[in-house]
């Protein structure tokens, strides 16, 4: 569900994180990419939602679709405070964000739960990752907006009714499982090599933690272990 404007947190620029150029730049480039990424999914989920196979499920998908779009509105109300402007914030992650999309169009109603749910899990996963290096408010607005829409129980619910009905999908859903953790993970590192405001985040600096090369390797180790763990959830094999 979408956080209501009451469980947000209000949340006014410290001058001890702020005062640095390079990280309110950070900031910014990060919660564009979320905000984006939300009204891709918003589009993905209204879209998959007519494959649905009773009116149930079509509306279920939509629901999960609106709250999704309900998490842009205080992203882009928090860049705006930074300065910016939102559209021409989110600018340049519209093509790798829908890069991702192209290449992981789902062919049926079952591959696009799973692309809902494990998609936009590793996604979820890898700006949560980031959020660590934030100041408090940043990061406590990052995670109220990857707050799951749904997704979880109804597509674990639907997925696992799916295979039981037909064991042979199990194998199919496995491996498009798998194709999304590949194209997910090279997102991720193209947009935190591309961008130097969120390699700058990642790498430190004065008074703040980086990550150095082992610790990216296990950063992107403990993302995949979640989706392991999601894709046991769903009866699937990683």
């Amino acid at each position: 569900m979408a956080a209501s404007p009451a469980n947000v947190p209000q949340m006014h620029p410290d001058p001890a994180d702020f005062q640095d150029p390079a990280y309110r730049e950070a900031v910014v480039d990060l919660l564009a990419a979320i905000s984006y990424g939300e009204i891709s999914a918003f589009e993905r989920l209204a879209e998959d939602s007519k494959m649905a196979p009773v009116i149930r499920d079509k509306v279920a998908l939509a629901s999960m679709a609106s709250a999704e779009l309900g998490h842009v509105a205080r992203l882009h109300e928090r860049i705006a405070e930074l300065g910016a402007d939102p559209f021409e914030a989110m600018a340049p992650f519209i093509e790798p964000i829908e890069k991702f999309h192209r290449h992981t169009a789902p062919s049926d109603w079952h591959e696009g739960l799973v692309k809902a749910y494990v998609g936009d899990g590793l996604a979820a996963d890898f700006y949560r990752e980031i959020a660590a290096y934030l100041d408090a408010a940043t990061r406590d607005l990052v995670i109220a907006s990857l707050e799951d829409a749904g997704q979880a129980d109804f597509v674990v619910d639907r997925i696992r009714q799916a295979i039981l009905a037909q064991p042979s999908l199990a194998g199919r859903l496995a491996l498009w499982g798998r194709r999304l953790m590949g194209e997910a993970l090279t997102q991720a590192q193209r947009v935190a090599a591309e961008r130097e405001s969120l390699s700058a985040l990642l790498a430190g600096g004065i008074d703040r933690p980086g990550l150095d090369l082992a610790s990216i390797g296990r950063m992107f180790t403990r993302i995949t272990e979640r989706h392991a763990e999601r894709m046991s959830h769903l009866g699937l094999a990683s």
